[in-house]
């Protein structure tokens, strides 16, 4: 499998990312932070195998201050209940139920996420999750460059 860009979306169609963008404000403007957004991006990215988007998030995790440790251990995050809260817990089992939605997702695990989130953090949880999965999407499909 070739690994050359196959196309540069950006530069076809300047307006076409402008949904996600919009998305992306609303995302931020919420109230779960940087840092659980950026390992909700990290986590969904490793499942998906966005390169684009690991780079990218690994470094906004960073400049969040997320403890090193938990960026270390992320992808046996469940392994590691001690190094996550739980809120960060919830997050990341609800991302790895939405990223492959085939499966849903299970009532055990969207309980135990409504029991640490308000309905309006759900939303943004959702929304976030939904995100990351379109861009992580987009760049794996059109094997976006790192940059």
């Amino acid at each position: 499998m070739s690994t050359a860009q196959r196309l540069d979306i950006a530069a076809t169609d300047k307006s076409a990312y402008a949904p996600l963008i919009a998305l992306e404000e609303y995302v931020h403007g919420g109230s779960l932070g940087e840092g659980l957004l950026a390992l909700i991006k990290l986590r969904a990215s490793q499942l998906n195998g966005c390169a684009f988007c690991l780079n990218m998030h690994a470094q906004e995790a960073r400049e969040a201050d997320v403890d090193q440790r938990k960026l270390d251990v992320l992808a046996g995050w469940s392994e590691a209940p001690d190094v996550y809260s739980d809120r960060e817990q919830a997050a990341l089992r609800l991302t790895e139920q939405v990223t492959p939605i085939s499966g849903g997702v299970a009532d055990d695990v969207w309980d135990a996420a409504a029991e640490v989130y308000s309905e309006q953090e759900m939303v943004e949880l959702l929304m976030a999750i939904s995100a990351i999965n379109v861009w992580n999407r987009l760049a794996v499909s059109t094997h976006q460059h790192l940059g």
